[in-house]
């Protein structure tokens, strides 16, 4: 995640948000104390903006509604426990291939994905919302898809490192 802000003379201020996912999220919070939150397509590069997808602008009444919402004071997600199953040590995990991952674009086997960290590919889901359940070694990694993966917490923290950056 990259965070910035830059004053914006006689306007007010700026905040750019490159997150994860490879999404750009602008906020400028105006003197009048309006906020528009614009969201923009990523460009060739991750600080790169690319064209407007969305606006919204709200009133300072809803804007703070909705930071009360978004930073969890209004109700906390319980979405960790439905998520990740233990069974004795087993988790069962989906994690996202975020679009800067060190594996797009190569397999499981290429990644020796159940050598390397001991962690079992359940099944995949692409953008398209495609299924593959128990994907072979030919599986290639796409940007946005997601795996359902198995293995112990240690094991876990290990597979997204080496998906994310290709080291351990």
């Amino acid at each position: 995640m990259h965070f910035k802000e830059t004053d914006l003379p006689g306007i007010g201020r700026k905040y750019w948000l490159h997150t994860r996912s490879g999404e750009h999220l602008v906020i400028v919070v105006h003197n009048d104390e309006r906020r528009d939150l614009f969201h923009m397509e990523s460009g060739d590069q991750a600080e790169d903006l690319g064209d407007m997808v969305s606006l919204v602008t709200l009133d300072d009444d809803e804007a703070r509604a909705v930071a009360a919402i978004v930073g969890g004071m209004t109700y906390k997600p319980q979405f960790q426990n439905e998520r990740e199953v233990m069974l004795e040590g087993l988790l069962i995990e989906w994690l996202r291939i975020e679009p800067h991952a060190a594996c797009i674009g190569k397999t499981i086997g290429e990644m020796n994905i159940r050598q390397v960290t001991g962690v079992a590919i359940l099944a995949a889901v692409d953008k398209e919302k495609q299924k593959q359940f128990n994907p072979g070694p030919e599986y290639v990694f796409t940007s946005g898809a997601t795996i359902v993966v198995a293995g112990e917490r240690e094991q876990l923290k290990q597979l997204k490192q080496w998906l994310t950056d290709g080291r351990m």
